[in-house]
């Protein structure tokens, strides 16, 4: 599309059980899954990097197996979020941002800082964990993204301050965490969690209809009308943005199928 962002769609991981000979080929060796995902979808967000360090090596082997134009979103560290004080967070993040993760090179996509659903908002102590967060790494840019779970920060002096330091919040479609599809950096995050076992792609097709018109919406430097935000008043500039949706959770047997799906929907 002209004038377009890019739309990847993806899944969480690339290591699940019910996956094999379901996603996988039967006869796939474990090594190659992340190969073979690669050439089927567009990103993959890694949930590993929350609970655990990563060596260099293993971010540069993850770049090697996927082709050009793959993008991870890499989850980052517990220790980091889970904390009472987040302007206090400066030391583990830099602990997190220099374990080699800058291997992965243009194959690096979003952060994901995810928050307790116990996490009330603070403006004070936010803004000070925002103001922690660097725009490059290594030389490479950075693009960040919270995951916000708790109703207290459906309102819009938490947009304004994303807003100021460029930070992307999650678009959560949950059973539970509040919505907040406000727009606040050049790129927009969404995490559909609302699939099921039961339906072969993951989410019914007329939703899948919906959520393509509404990602093809973000990434032409529009905001769909149909959406819960935080500031409902506020418009963000309009221009062409990339867009990143991960089936995640619920329905995660058919989130393959369910990310294929959408992303033929928005090509």
């Amino acid at each position: 599309m002209a004038n377009s962002g890019q739309i990847r769609i993806g899944i969480g991981g690339w290591n699940f059980e019910p996956w094999e000979g379901t996603f996988y080929p039967d006869d796939l060796a474990k090594k190659r899954q992340l190969e073979f995902a690669g050439k089927e979808l567009r990103t993959i967000e890694v949930n590993g990097t929350y609970y655990s360090s990563q060596k260099p090596a293993t971010f540069a082997k993850w770049a090697a197996e996927v082709p050009d134009g793959f993008i991870f979103s890499l989850k980052a560290s517990r220790f980091v979020t889970n904390r009472r004080v987040l302007s206090e967070a400066g030391e583990s993040m830099e602990r997190f941002l220099t374990q080699g993760l800058t291997e992965l090179g243009d194959r690096l996509g979003p952060i994901l800082w995810q928050f307790a659903p116990t996490k009330k908002f603070d403006p004070e102590d936010f803004e000070g964990f925002l103001a922690l967060l660097p725009e490059k790494q290594d030389g490479l840019k950075l693009r960040h993204v919270v995951e916000v779970r708790n109703p207290s920060f459906q309102v819009p002096d938490f947009v304004k301050l994303l807003d100021k330091y460029e930070v992307a919040v999650v678009l959560a479609e949950h059973a539970d965490y509040p919505m907040i599809a406000d727009v606040t950096s050049d790129f927009v995050y969404a995490r559909l969690q609302k699939g099921s076992d039961e339906v072969k792609t993951c989410y019914p097709p007329k939703d899948l209809d919906r959520w393509a018109e509404r990602l093809k919406t973000f990434a032409t430097g529009g905001e769909p009308d149909d959406l819960e935000k935080a500031a409902p008043e506020r418009k963000p500039e309009m221009a062409p943005r990339d867009v990143f949706a991960f089936f995640i959770t619920s329905g995660k047997v058919n989130a393959p199928n369910g990310a294929r799906e959408l992303q033929k929907r928005v090509d």
